[in-house]
């Protein structure tokens, strides 16, 4: 098969774009699955690991990414993004497989993170853009599916290669090396997306050098559709992401020097909570986020997750707690801030800048999460963990409320529909429309 020729269409299309998830997810557990290792190794110190967990593909990394190829997937096509993105992600993964000094563990780190934000705003627009109105939600998932599989396998993977101890997470980098190689050559069969196209078609083509433009920039704040989108969009995602995200890095680490769990403990039990994720994704999201109020499902998912906190916080670190936390959290991830945020996004802003937006609002949420990855190290040694999680169950009762109030009735519907309904008639390039 001659790359590029063959069409990857349909639901093979939606899981190789899906992947973006997978390695996404992956890179940000086999870092962290394997934090303590790297401390031991090199001699690293807080700042050492809050750096490396700020520029991770968990944070600031992936935040840059997502404001170039946000807007590089507007302009130039979904399938642009899928020609290159992989290639840089592989020389990412590379040199963290092989460091051996800070320096190279940082620049790996900090390329990984780049490749993984290109790639995420346009895998969410691209599987929402070429589902069928009534299982948006359903391909959408796909990319949960796959975010919470990524998670999963490497934690079991870095189960089962904690006899090698650093030998065996630079393994675990390898074998993303590997799917990335096998879904970068899936993808050149994807065709473009059917909306983009359209859209491209009827659009004035200008040169402009900067991420953003600036015409987007103004209609993002200057249409009020489009400024309820926003403060939706982030407050629930920003907000849930600075616990989920301080979790995706940093809880195996929390298990071993605050639960006193062996390496291999941790790194099992954050597994178990990835399979209820992926559980509650497929029966949960999946299956029922077209067929059931969104506000509802979401909601359920919300207040999981705050139990969840409320427990592991106050209860302590005993194997009941431990168990009840991983069930409640790992299910409620399933349906929660994520998978709605990735569907909410796709559907509420014009095609001509939809992943635009959702690279924005990406790089605003993980530097958000930069930030806090940065101190969290510091304040748990400072204040301790319980500190720490009270801070945690702030945000998910402020993307709780956010959520809930906020959530928009799009069920079943197109997105050019939608669109019509949001801004009162299906935007062009030349029209600007203040309210």
């Amino acid at each position: 098969m001659k790359i590029g020729k063959k069409s990857t269409t349909g639901w093979r299309a939606t899981i190789a774009v899906a992947m973006a998830n997978y390695i996404e997810a992956g890179s940000i557990i086999a870092a962290a699955s394997s934090l303590t290792l790297w401390e031991a190794y090199l001699g690293l110190d807080n700042t050492a690991v809050g750096l490396l967990s700020a520029l991770s593909a968990n944070a600031f990394g992936a935040a840059i990414g997502a404001l170039i190829g946000g807007p590089l997937s507007d302009k130039l096509g979904r399938k642009f993004i899928y020609t290159y993105d992989l290639l840089v992600y592989m020389l990412g993964v590379l040199l963290v497989a092989g460091s051996v000094n800070f320096a190279m563990l940082l620049a790996g780190t900090v390329i990984t993170g780049i490749a993984v934000g290109a790639g995420v705003p346009a895998a969410w627009t691209y599987i929402a853009e070429q589902a069928p109105d009534k299982e948006r939600a359903k391909h959408v998932g796909t990319a949960q599916l796959a975010w919470s599989m990524g998670p999963m396998i490497t934690f079991l993977l870095a189960v089962a290669v904690a006899p090698l101890e650093l030998m065996g997470s630079r393994l675990i980098f390898l074998h993303l090396f590997v799917v990335a190689l096998i879904t970068w050559y899936v993808r050149q069969g994807l065709p473009e997306s059917d909306l983009w196209k359209e859209d491209n078609e009827t659009k004035n083509k200008t040169t402009n050098s900067t991420p953003i433009s600036k015409g987007m920039l103004v209609e993002l704040f200057t249409i009020k559709a489009n400024r309820q989108a926003l403060f939706l969009l982030i407050g629930i995602y920003l907000f849930w992401n600075l616990t989920s995200g301080a979790m995706g890095y940093f809880m195996p680490y929390i298990f071993e020097n605050v639960g006193g769990l062996s390496n291999e403990s941790a790194n099992l039990l954050q597994a178990v909570l990835w399979f209820f994720t992926v559980v509650l994704t497929y029966f949960g999201f999946m299956l029922l986020g077209d067929k059931m109020s969104r506000r509802l499902l979401f909601s359920i998912g919300a207040v999981a997750g705050i139990a969840a906190w409320v427990m592991l916080t106050f209860a302590g670190m005993s194997w009941p707690v431990l168990i009840a936390f991983v069930i409640l959290w790992g299910g409620s991830a399933g349906i929660g801030a994520q998978a709605f945020y990735g569907l909410w996004a796709a559907e509420l802003f014009p095609t001509r800048y939809r992943a635009s937006a959702q690279g924005l609002m990406f790089f605003i949420v993980r530097s958000g999460i930069a930030i806090w990855s940065f101190v969290l190290p510091t304040v748990m040694a400072t204040l301790g963990f319980q500190a720490a999680g009270i801070v945690m169950i702030t945000f998910l009762v402020i993307h709780l409320i956010i959520g809930v109030a906020l959530a928009p009735n799009t069920l079943g519907k197109s997105l050019s529909t939608i669109e019509e309904e949001r801004f009162g008639e299906v935007i062009s390039e030349d029209k600007v429309k203040e309210q």
